[in-house]
């Protein structure tokens, strides 16, 4: 005797019988993108969507651009860069000198020198 908690007729995971009746896509465009070695990369988004100038090849991961006869280069990878390079752009010389000397200052008043 079958219990009496099973849902008869459908099955876990189905899918609706009619999936277009119930919705109406949303309008499309396709963009087509080249990279430096020849991908070719189409991707669709809203209509109403601005494209981006610049989308990442998923074959080589070069930048890829709408321009099949002259895609974008190679984007250059910034160096990293200390803490001590980021003050040095911000201060001058003069002022590190100055804030060290004031730094320094508070030290030795602190240790009662």
């Amino acid at each position: 005797m079958p219990s009496g908690n099973v849902i008869r007729g459908a099955r876990v995971g189905s899918a609706p019988t009619r999936p277009d009746e119930r919705h109406q896509p949303a309008p499309r465009q396709n963009v087509t993108y080249w990279c430096r070695n020849h991908h070719q990369v189409d991707i669709r988004i809203a209509a109403d969507a601005e494209p981006p100038t610049v989308w990442d090849c998923p074959r080589c991961g070069l930048p890829a651009g709408q321009d099949a006869q002259n895609p974008p280069g190679r984007v250059r990878a910034e160096p990293y860069k200390s803490h001590l390079a980021y003050v040095k752009e911000r201060r001058t010389a003069e002022e590190g000198e100055a804030l060290l000397n004031e730094a320094l200052a508070a030290l030795r008043r602190r240790r009662g020198e």
